[in-house]
């Protein structure tokens, strides 16, 4: 295993002790609203401060873009071309409400390549990891991608917008499509664990607009590495800049990119 991947699990499950500890008590949380229906708690911080001084330590010199504290610049010579991408708790509304579908998210890139990934689901010790070239593993044991071959037997993940609401027509028309060419589709509210079950075989595709680098960095390299493909809405591998992201097993990623894509307007990128 990669030493950066380690460490990364190390931290995961640091926070994850964070977030457990504090799930007994989700009442007395102190929350406040970044934008409407954008969440962040004491808890989010404090794991991702747990998170980023394990990182530190052992690599001290890599750059940081975390959700909650944003862009730190590496400080190193040869290091500033590593970045950690960080969430320490995706699914935040669902945690507040005591929903059990959350997760932390970690990643390493080097010149904007995503390297290492890690996934780890505290609800039910689930640690979902990857390393570019060298396959995806769930608790240690190797994962692919569902064997489905066909868009119609397939279920989708997916996520609705709940900050921004100018392309709700445009969810909606594609939500209303797939779900009458699909075995079903599901939006648990997790992007990162969402990813993590296309790449163990859970989810056969995925798609969603709006997401940020930290929400599907991990999860889209272990899908990549689980033999699955990733793309932003026009087939391009531009997803971490744009927000937009398109992934399923070799057979329904191509059909499902063909229907979510002839959907939209010239106005949206990729």
């Amino acid at each position: 295993m990669h030493p950066a991947l380690n460490i990364a699990i190390k931290a995961a499950r640091r926070a994850g002790q964070i977030i457990n500890r504090a799930s007994n008590d989700v009442d007395l949380l102190k929350v406040a609203s970044k934008q409407p229906n954008d969440f962040v708690t004491e808890v989010d911080k404090a794991a991702e401060k747990a998170i980023i001084e394990t990182l530190q330590e052992a690599y001290p010199g890599y750059g940081i873009l975390a959700e909650e504290s944003g862009l730190t610049a590496g400080q190193g010579t040869s290091d500033t071309e590593y970045q950690w991408i960080i969430d320490p708790l995706d699914g935040t509304t669902n945690f507040i409400h005591g929903m059990p579908q959350y997760a932390v998210s970690i990643a390493l890139a080097k010149n904007g390549i995503v390297e290492q990934a890690v996934v780890f689901d505290p609800n039910r010790n689930e640690l979902f990891t990857a390393s570019k070239g060298a396959g995806a593993f769930l608790n240690e044991r190797r994962i692919r991608v569902s064997r489905r071959l066909k868009l119609g037997e397939a279920l989708i993940g997916t996520g609705f917008p709940y900050r921004m609401f100018d392309k709700i027509d445009l969810y909606l028309a594609i939500f209303k499509e797939l779900a009458e060419k699909t075995a079903g589709q599901r939006r648990p509210g997790a992007a990162s664990l969402d990813l993590a079950y296309v790449a163990c075989g859970r989810y056969d595709g995925f798609w969603e607009f709006g997401l940020a680098p930290w929400d599907m960095a991990a999860g889209a390299l272990l899908i990549s590495e689980a033999g699955g493909l990733v793309s932003d809405l026009r087939g391009n591998a531009n997803y971490l800049e744009t927000g937009n992201l398109v992934a399923g097993t070799p057979k329904v990623f191509a059909p499902l990119l063909k229907l979510v894509e002839g959907h939209l307007p010239d106005s949206v990128r990729g």
